[in-house]
């Protein structure tokens, strides 16, 4: 598949493995790292050798899975980038059945199954934000700017898409701002400052307890975030270097000590602000810190 065909990869994951994926615009399907399938397959720790071996007995087998693979690069954990065998599900079901694994059947009901349709499409949309005219014009740092993320992900799949609510809303226990008093607690927020990265994640942390929307406030607030942190620092948060259990216990404790969050974040930023798959990576893992355990 030539480069020019890559619209987007994505990192999905499997028991908190990541699985990297191509999107190839002229088949219309997603084809999946073979590498990244071994390795949660098999806990090898070295997948490539493995998947080497197994790629050599299945060519003398004369195993048309092998002629089947696309080679592409793609960048790994080291930060470089490499030719990495890719198959699409149905091929990659096909590889399942070849590995021996007590995961097998499990890793082939999570291909098939997938993402529930509003997870799947709404973050299609969050990628489609790279490359529109509103991630240029949408106000930073403001309850607006705000809506309009939460409008442009959640259009047409949620009927109150960028709208404040007008309910009660709590989870685990921890109860949200009042509704009834949700407009004077937005307002006094946007008034916070944003110039350095402890005013920014303090903004954040009472942007995440106001929690305007019914649903999606963090998908739509990490965005929300990262555009501060581009205006202000010229930097993001590169969120695949923050573990979701260390995120996750961080910001139940950020109402009382943001301390935490703020050395994770802190500890993630990067410069790559104009890096489009730095970008989708975010989406990727901030849809990740949303999947329940």
């Amino acid at each position: 598949m030539p480069a020019e065909n890559q619209h987007k990869i994505s990192i999905r994951f499997f028991n908190d493995r990541e699985v990297r994926a191509v999107w190839d615009d002229v088949s219309n399907r997603w084809l999946f790292s073979v590498v990244d399938v071994i390795a949660v397959l098999t806990d090898s720790k070295n997948p490539r050798n493995y998947w080497k071996v197994l790629k050599h007995r299945m060519a003398i087998a004369g195993n048309e899975l092998v002629t089947n693979c696309n080679q592409l690069k793609l960048l790994a954990a080291d930060g470089k980038r490499y030719l990495t065998d890719c198959l699409p599900q149905e091929e990659l079901l096909r590889l399942v059945d070849a590995v021996p694994s007590k995961r097998a059947s499990t890793f082939a009901h999570w291909l098939i199954s997938g993402e529930n349709q509003i997870d799947s499409k709404s973050r299609d949309k969050a990628y489609q934000l790279w490359d529109s005219s509103l991630l240029q014009v949408i106000e930073v740092g403001t309850t607006r700017g705000l809506q309009q993320i939460h409008a442009f992900i959640f259009g047409g799949l949620y009927p109150f898409a960028g709208q404040i609510r007008q309910k009660n809303i709590s989870k685990g226990g921890f109860q949200f701002a009042v509704a009834q008093f949700l407009g004077q607690t937005l307002a006094q927020i946007e008034k916070m400052p944003e110039s350095t990265l402890e005013e920014i994640v303090d903004k954040y942390v009472e942007m995440n307890i106001a929690h305007p929307f019914m649903e999606g406030n963090g998908r739509s607030t990490r965005i929300w975030l990262d555009m501060m942190l581009k205006r202000s620092l010229k930097k993001c948060v590169d969120w695949s270097k923050i573990n979701k259990t260390d995120y996750m216990n961080a910001m139940r404790l950020s109402p009382v000590n943001p301390k935490r969050l703020k050395q994770l974040i802190a500890g993630a930023l990067t410069e790559d602000i104009h890096d489009r798959e730095m970008f989708m990576k975010g989406i990727d893992y901030s849809y990740y810190y949303e999947q329940d355990d």
